[in-house]
């Protein structure tokens, strides 16, 4: 889970701290790894300080054991300062220099202000949208350490806020984590320092969000994502009635008698 590649991904999903892709996005991370999509987790700050947790090399140390769990390809932290993240001209610099290098195809970040946590996540909302933009931009290699023009062909935003009520918003959808539910908290624990013992509510949280989002899209669990934009779909009746089941026949026996069950 090298940094040092520079062969293309599929995904980039950007957090303003170390766990929040894990919280918003764990479980469809893992799944995107285990159907064979490069994912890469882009951290714009690392965190730190933050009251329980010693220096800022134990919180990447526990971010890089939450990469290796969910299977991404690389986990880079960009030194963005936490606590004073700001949608600066820098900030969407470093960010569009990571996505003019790795070229994704598709970007996932923030979706909008979470009350009551990080205003940090907000900036890094806005500093994600505009790096895509950014990335783009012809004629302006230079800013760039010299990656050449790169077009991001989806960004999607993730749903992160577990403190205010959930509600769907327009180009929300729910992508199915059934299988990789456990994963994501394997991976959120994997956080010792961020969250302990005294925090369980947090873990707890983040299940009945999963159950929450996934139960009426006919999931065990989900997770919210939404799209800025429109998004096509060229079977409408197995996007939303899923594959068409195959019932096993019987097999026609002359005269149309059926075979003896055994």
């Amino acid at each position: 889970m090298s940094a040092d590649s520079t062969e293309p991904l599929d995904v980039i999903a950007v957090g303003a701290h170390p766990d929040d892709v894990e919280v918003g996005l764990g479980g469809t991370i893992a799944k995107m790894c285990r159907q064979g999509y490069r994912v890469g987790i882009v951290d714009l700050t690392d965190g730190e300080p933050t009251p329980r947790c010693p220096s800022p090399e134990v919180r990447l140390a526990e971010a890089q054991a939450a990469a290796e769990i969910l299977g991404v390809q690389f986990r880079m932290v960009l030194d963005l300062p936490n606590r004073k993240l700001f949608d600066t001209y820098e900030a969407r610099i470093k960010l569009a220099s990571v996505l003019r290098r790795y070229r994704p195809r598709l970007v996932i970040g923030i979706f909008g202000k979470t009350p009551m946590a990080s205003p940090d996540h907000w900036q890094a909302s806005q500093i994600t949208d505009a790096a895509v933009f950014y990335a783009r931009l012809s004629k302006w290699d230079s800013e760039f350490d010299g990656h050449p023009v790169h077009t991001v062909e989806r960004q999607l935003w993730y749903a992160l806020s577990l403190n205010t009520p959930a509600k769907l918003e327009d180009g929300a959808f729910v992508s199915d984590i059934s299988d990789t539910l456990e994963i994501k908290m394997e991976a959120l624990r994997a956080y010792k320092t961020q969250f302990p013992v005294t925090k369980e509510r947090i873990f707890r949280m983040v299940q009945a969000h999963a159950h929450f989002y996934g139960s009426p899209a006919g999931f065990l669990a989900g997770e919210l994502l939404i799209a800025p934009s429109l998004i096509g779909v060229r079977d409408v009746v197995e996007t939303v009635c899923g594959p068409r089941e195959v019932k096993k026949q019987d097999p026609i026996m002359p005269d149309g008698e059926l075979p003896q069950s055994t």
